[in-house]
C-alpha cells in the first residue's frame, strides 16, 4: 500500500524553547503521522551565526529539526495553526510517498 503525503521539516534552535510544546501540540491536536525530532551538532541559520556543541558549553543553543508527514490537507491545517502559534520562520515542505501500513487516522 502507498499513499501521497506532504513531508514537513521545521528548523529550530534549542534556545527558542518551543520544541517540546510544538511536538506535544502536533501530536495531541493535529495527530500527525511520523513525527521525529533531531538535534544537530552544528548549524548556521539565516543570521550567519554558527551554533556548535563543545564539552565546555554550559548552555546549548544547538539546531533542532522537527519532521513529520501526513495527508496534504492535514499538513496544511497543522501548518496554518503552528506557523503563527509558534512564530516559525524556517519551514520546508515537499510531496512524498509513504509505502507500508496506514496511519491510525485512516482506519486500517
Amino acid at each position: 500500500m502507498s499513499r501521497e503525503v506532504t513531508f514537513v521539516r521545521i528548523y529550530l534552535r534549542e534556545g527558542e524553547h518551543v520544541m517540546r510544546d510544538l511536538v506535544k501540540h502536533l501530536v495531541a491536536t493535529h495527530e500527525v503521522a511520523g513525527l521525529t525530532v533531531f538535534q544537530g551538532m552544528a548549524g548556521a541559520g539565516s543570521d550567519g551565526r554558527l551554533h556548535t556543541a563543545s564539552l565546555v558549553d554550559l548552555s546549548l543553543d544547538l539546531p533542532l529539526v522537527v519532521e513529520f508527514f501526513d495527508a496534504p490537507e492535514r499538513v496544511e491545517s497543522a501548518l496554518a495553526d503552528i506557523i503563527e502559534r509558534y512564530d516559525l520562520h524556517h519551514v520546508v515542505t515537499w510531496p512524498a510517498t509513504v509505502r507500508g501500513t496506514a496511519h491510525r487516522n485512516e482506519g486500517a
